[in-house]
């Protein structure tokens, strides 16, 4: 079974037009009110309750009443619902999915009806022998959202994943960051490596890496000097998804272009015109800014590898790649710029993002008065 969204004539709502077929594969059409009004922009609402639409019907045969099991559940949910998800966001639930939840439950041969409290506990139990409590409440938020459709067809009365103990949520500790005179060290010490550029752009801009290697030159405006975040390359299951949209809503943005990083955007597009130059039939333009010399897009392992290869060879304190979005904060912070100024420039999508991340800027600044004091104090008690 498919479906769309579609507005009837002088009818408020929006309609769910499904595309039923029978054994032999001929198609009957449905109509089904969806109860989301036209007025005030809710197609999109009015999409999620297409897939919510889709699994009360059912499809291709699954059972989806009490009788059926829980693991074809979970797989026909997860077909439904990528209609309504990136490709990326898909890619991830299907691989938590085929390695972790359908493994697990398809030994245990259970009804939707059957799946209990309990049941989820042991799941839980079991997965933190081997994963992280924070991956852990992942795989649940899957599995509660499917069992959620349940609860709205009827088959179960309450989502049993809501009734357990959820395993605590561990505070990352990991994050990094370089302080000024690391960053200028670094900075000095690509100079003319592979990856000069993009470690220039992510410390400058704070980008995520997937936003540094997605940067395509139809973004970049010289006349108005601006650079757009708009586009990003990611790798997912063993393949680069180039995708035109970015972490979230509040990711896309235009920053400005100032002097440096103009002049670097044009030492780089004269580096590639030359490279297309000496390869006329081999070279791949694929419009990215950062790029191999054969014009194809950087990929995140390379990136992350050569990187680390860069600080070992310059003998630099080793930090992740990610880490320099982390030293931009940093930065930040240490000229005096608030935590409301750096979520703008990082493009968090709320404060606590920024504030929960970079909890190691209040512990410097700490250290700061803590220096100013015991100096304070050292100087006092040398007059005694």
């Amino acid at each position: 079974m498919t479906g769309s969204i579609q507005q009837k004539s002088n009818r408020r709502n929006y309609f769910a037009l499904l595309n039923v077929y029978d054994e032999q594969g001929k198609r009957k059409q449905k109509w089904v009110d969806t109860g989301v009004p036209v007025k005030g922009n809710n197609k999109r609402v009015a999409n999620k309750r297409l897939q919510e639409i889709l699994l009360e019907h059912g499809r291709d045969g699954v059972d989806m009443t009490k009788d059926g099991l829980f693991v074809d559940f979970l797989k026909d949910w997860l077909d439904i619902w990528r209609m309504s998800i990136s490709p990326t966001t898909y890619d991830s639930y299907k691989m938590t999915m085929d390695v972790h939840i359908l493994p697990y439950f398809e030994k245990k041969r259970l009804k939707v009806t059957d799946v209990s409290p309990a049941i989820i506990q042991q799941y839980v139990n079991f997965k933190l022998k081997e994963l992280s409590p924070n991956t852990v409440r992942k795989h649940l938020a899957n599995i509660s959202k499917c069992l959620d459709s349940a609860v709205k067809q009827n088959i179960i009365v309450t989502n049993p994943v809501k009734r357990i103990e959820l395993p605590k949520k561990v505070k990352f500790t990991g994050a990094k960051h370089y302080n000024e005179r690391q960053i200028e060290m670094l900075l000095e010490c690509c100079k003319g490596d592979p990856l000069e550029g993009v470690i220039l752009f992510t410390l400058f801009y704070g980008l995520r890496r997937s936003e540094t290697l997605g940067l395509m030159w139809d973004a970049v405006d010289f006349e108005n000097k601006t650079i757009a975040i708009k586009h990003t390359v990611i790798r997912i299951n063993k393949e680069l998804h180039k995708q035109d949209r970015t972490k979230n809503d509040s990711s896309y943005t235009a920053f400005p272009m100032p002097e440096k990083i103009i002049a670097e955007l044009l030492r780089i597009k004269e580096h590639q015109q030359n490279l297309k130059a000496l390869q006329p039939n081999d070279y791949t333009d694929e419009g990215y800014v950062f790029t191999k010399p054969n014009g194809e897009v950087l990929s995140p392992e390379y990136v992350s590898k050569h990187f680390k290869l860069i600080l070992a060879k310059n003998s630099l304190p080793h930090i992740r790649f990610h880490d320099l979005r982390h030293s931009t904060a940093s930065y930040l912070k240490f000229r005096g710029f608030d935590l409301k100024d750096i979520q703008t420039w990082l493009r968090h999508k709320d404060i606590q993002t920024t504030m929960n991340l970079y909890t190691h800027l209040d512990m410097e600044a700490k250290e700061n008065i803590a220096d100013v004091l015991n100096a304070k104090f050292q100087l006092l008690e040398a007059k005694c």
